[in-house]
């Protein structure tokens, strides 16, 4: 036993006796002495006017069309917040814990050094450091975290030349902006965003405390993982903020009754389908700068009407599967027909479960939403809306040696002669596979490609009823060139401004001209009349001039509701993730329209 004790005395001995060396190569080093061993050691110091230039790895903020903050990309949670932005009781409680005499030691405290080795020596083993915030600072810019003499040198160096060329709130700033406060936080406006959901000039005493507890250890003084620990050591800085009488008796008492935080703010996006989207647009064009540079990106969407958006669809499939299973997903995209923006995506109901964006990776058959591209073409072709088509039926050569295929109406019944319009408000199959035969096929598919669709469209007589797939982002693009005649380029973000506010990307609407007004002209009065006297009469709830179509896939796989106003072109695709079918006489009509008008409603 007595050899043992023997042992720990002579290492603890030895750990004072490097403590001790350590302290007199740094006076050697501060007071001019230490001959070569110092002069070898600060040979290769780094330049602290380096410090200047400091651009600290900074998230990027993205921000709706009205200046709502949507989400942030980062490798490091990262605000920089400038020093004389940040409160004075935030800064005197990491003072109080780290570094009572900062203001008054030349950057090296060689009075707290000293007291910090009787405390060592009265505890026998090391229990108390001796660094100042701004040789952590110096650590944390210029150095590696090895433990040695040579480092403890280069610290103290350095920390009286970043004292001589800064001032103490410039440091202490910088500390500020740069420490790990645990939760993937860096820097005290993340910090205090992950630990408390608010900025950092919004903290109290008690808050900033805790705060200030965190960078000796923050896994060990996580109040998520160790409450008690993490109020003890709260307890601790506010009792030095006390002593030093940074605060209040009242204050002090205040702070102490605070409970301390039980989860992280982590944000969860606005808009989540479409911010992922744009970071994957912007991370192929920026690279690894989008989780670092600090940019400011101001998308197209709209906050306001992506809430009514997620709203409509939420409440349009609570109805619906009041009359059908569950299991229901939809999608809605709303474009903006001047621009080009993207003002509103719901890819689905719950991203964070699932990240598949049926808005713009799901190829579903539009059912009859297909049928304008046919009449376009018929348009195109010199015919206008009161020029009348066969609705009688057709055969053609089915898929395989023998079938023949023969579309049918929905109720079963052909009409004769009717009008182009009526044969589109009615969604008339027959009469419309009829003007496809007349115009061409391959004339229809043309159109389509020329409209912006891009997914496969195979060369069969069944697409021009929609049984080719597509997305509906593209069926949207493709009514908004119905309404205008110009094909918009979409837009998912204005422009880009870097840290400093200077603009280093615009994106301005880019507009086609496509299709002729006159043929502009007969298109909306046929998709008008759908509203008016067809299958959408339900939209005439409005009050207003709408225009769009139906679609309705067989099976009742899929039910869709492309249309437009004087402002926005809005399509909603209603169905299941595994194409079985929706429930019976769920139609385009049924189950997709009445979302769209809710959301249009709201949306005026």
């Amino acid at each position: 036993m007595a050899g043992i004790e023997e042992d720990i005395l002579q290492s603890e001995g030895r750990v004072n006796a490097r403590r001790w060396l350590v302290i007199l190569v740094l006076l050697c080093a501060v007071l001019g002495g230490g001959g070569g061993f110092v002069y070898w050691t600060l040979l290769d110091l780094p330049k602290v006017n380096a410090i200047e230039e400091y651009v600290p790895s900074e998230s990027s903020k993205v921000f709706s069309s009205d200046g709502k903050l949507l989400a942030e990309f980062y490798y490091e949670r990262r605000t920089f917040v400038p020093h004389y932005k940040i409160p004075e009781h935030v800064k005197k409680a990491f003072v109080a814990i780290e570094d009572a005499r900062f203001y008054h030691h030349p950057g090296v405290d060689l009075i707290g050094i000293a007291r910090a080795l009787v405390h060592d020596l009265r505890a026998g083993g090391m229990v108390q450091g001796g660094s100042t915030i701004t040789q952590q600072l110096a650590k944390m810019l210029f150095l590696k975290p090895e433990k040695s003499i040579t480092r403890k040198i280069k610290e103290a160096a350095i920390s009286i030349q970043i004292e001589k060329r800064y001032t103490k709130d410039e440091i202490l700033g910088i500390y500020l902006n740069q420490t790990y406060f645990g939760t993937r936080s860096f820097g005290i406006e993340a910090a205090s965003q992950t630990y408390f959901g608010k900025s950092v000039n919004e903290l109290t005493v008690g808050e900033a405390a805790l705060l200030a507890s965190l960078p000796k250890a923050p896994s060990q003084y996580s109040p998520f993982r160790n409450p008690d620990r993490a109020k003890e050591r709260r307890s601790m800085v506010l009792a030095a903020e006390l002593k030093h009488k940074f605060i209040t008796g009242e204050q002090y008492q205040k702070a102490l009754a605070e409970p301390v935080p039980t989860k992280p703010h982590f944000r969860k996006y606005e808009a989540p389908y479409f911010v992922e989207i744009l970071r994957q647009k912007l991370e192929h064009k920026y690279g690894p700068e989008l989780y670092t540079a600090g940019y400011r990106i101001y998308a197209s969407i709209d906050l306001r009407l992506q809430k009514i958006a997620e709203e409509a669809l939420e409440n349009g499939i609570f109805s619906i599967e009041k009359r059908v299973k569950p299991g229901m997903q939809a999608s809605l995209v709303a474009v903006d027909l001047r621009t080009g923006h993207i003002r509103a995506m719901v890819g689905g109901f719950d991203f964070w479960d699932n990240q598949f964006n049926r808005a713009t990776q799901a190829t579903r058959q539009p059912g009859s939403a297909f049928k304008p591209f046919v009449y376009v073409t018929a348009l195109e072709d010199g015919m206008t809306a009161e020029d009348m088509v066969v609705d009688s039926p057709i055969s053609f050569k089915g898929a395989r040696p023998g079938q023949m295929w023969t579309p049918k109406n929905y109720d079963g019944k052909y009409n004769g002669a009717v009008t182009l319009k009526t044969a589109l408000s009615r969604s008339l199959n027959a009469a419309t596979v009829r003007l496809a035969s007349r115009v061409g096929l391959d004339s229809v598919i043309l159109t389509a490609r020329r409209l912006g669709l891009t997914t496969e469209i195979q060369p069969y007589m069944p697409i021009v009823l929609g049984a080719s797939d597509v997305t509906l982002i593209e069926m949207v693009s493709a009514y908004s060139a119905f309404a205008t005649g110009k094909k918009a380029a979409l837009i998912p973000y204005e422009r880009i401004e870097n840290r400093d506010g200077i603009v280093i990307e615009e994106v301005r609407p880019q507009l086609e001209d496509i299709l002729e007004e006159g043929v502009v002209s007969e298109l909306k009065k046929m998709l008008r009349a759908v509203v008016t006297e067809g299958t959408a009469v339900r939209a005439k709830s409005l009050g207003r001039v709408v225009y769009g179509k139906t679609g309705t896939t067989n099976d009742y796989t899929d039910a869709w509701f492309v249309g437009f106003d004087d402002r926005l072109a809005v399509g909603v695709w209603v169905g299941r993730d595994d194409h079985t079918p929706i429930g019976r006489k769920e139609t385009g009509a049924s189950a997709a329209l009445p979302i769209w008008i809710d959301f249009m409603k709201e949306a005026e």
